[in-house]
């Protein structure tokens, strides 16, 4: 079965900074990750094609990987990056559009994790911006902490017209074994209809000093309970994934995760249709 990989990033330090990659833990990811780094790997694997998913919040980058996209067979869609406060964002997303590589663009990410405003998403000027992102018939990745899920369950009710996908899982709390509050919002979240979830980034949440599939298994089955495989995509988060595990690793990780009757869906199907692939 052909897999699709609905996440992970590339960056080159020469054209510009990655700044949130600090600390001895980060260290390993201080360097270029490229696509002919990944592509070995994700064929290796049996990773037919992938999700490009924005690292900083530059206008630059967005063009950069839709470039990349339009260059390389193995990515079939690139999650970018627009300031949704800003008035003119249905202008800037037909913009990149235009650009080479444009009709690779799925959907929009902001790094909502680093607002100190846990109701950031609330806010006006950025309900706007989502208004404008479904209108162009993209989906929104969310990547949040746990705490600030209930703001993505207001965004997500007030705009039922977008699609949100929520990347790895809402980062829930593995190193300290705990399941609540965490997994009541999670599930409050896939109540709503046009939600969606990524099975990607556990392991680098896990303990690095006792890290094994066993310490995931809770989020990764309270996720399947909430969304369903139907619902519910893999994702690598490479090169991030590489501080816990091989590529290869986690993906067989994902497999041993979920039931062989769902790996179609989680695995290939869900992505392709949320994403449009």
């Amino acid at each position: 079965m052909t897999v699709t990989d609905a996440h992970h990033h590339v960056w080159d330090l020469s054209v510009r900074d990655q700044d949130w990659i600090t600390g001895p833990v980060l260290r390993p990811l201080r360097r270029n990750f490229t696509l002919k780094d990944l592509e070995p790997e994700a064929r290796a694997a049996g990773v037919g094609r992938t999700v490009l998913v924005q690292t900083v919040t530059v206008p630059e980058e967005t063009p950069e990987l839709l470039a990349l996209a339009e260059e390389h067979d193995l990515v079939a869609g690139v999650v970018g990056w627009i300031d949704l406060t800003r008035p003119g964002v249905a202008d800037a997303l037909a913009r990149l559009r235009e650009l080479p590589g444009g009709r690779y663009l799925k959907g929009i990410r902001h790094q909502v994790q680093n607002e100190p405003d846990p109701e950031w998403l609330l806010r006006p000027d950025v309900l706007r911006g989502l208004a404008a992102v479904a209108a162009a018939g993209l989906v929104y990745d969310l990547v949040v902490l746990p705490g600030q899920l209930p703001a993505c369950v207001r965004a997500a009710a007030a705009l039922p017209g977008l699609t949100f996908v929520l990347d790895h899982l809402g980062k829930p709390p593995v190193a300290a074994g705990t399941l609540e509050p965490w997994a009541s919002r999670l599930r409050a979240l896939a109540a709503l209809p046009n939600t969606v979830a990524k099975l990607s980034g556990l392991a680098t949440e896990a303990d690095p000093a006792h890290r094994t599939v066993e310490d995931l298994r809770p989020y990764a089955e309270a996720a399947l309970e909430a969304f369903g495989p139907a619902r519910l995509m893999y994702g690598s988060d490479w090169p991030v994934c590489t501080l816990a595990g091989t590529y290869g690793g986690v993906l067989d990780a994902a497999r041993r995760l979920t039931a062989p009757p769902d790996h179609a869906q989680i695995l290939d199907a869900t992505a392709a249709r949320v994403y449009g692939l």
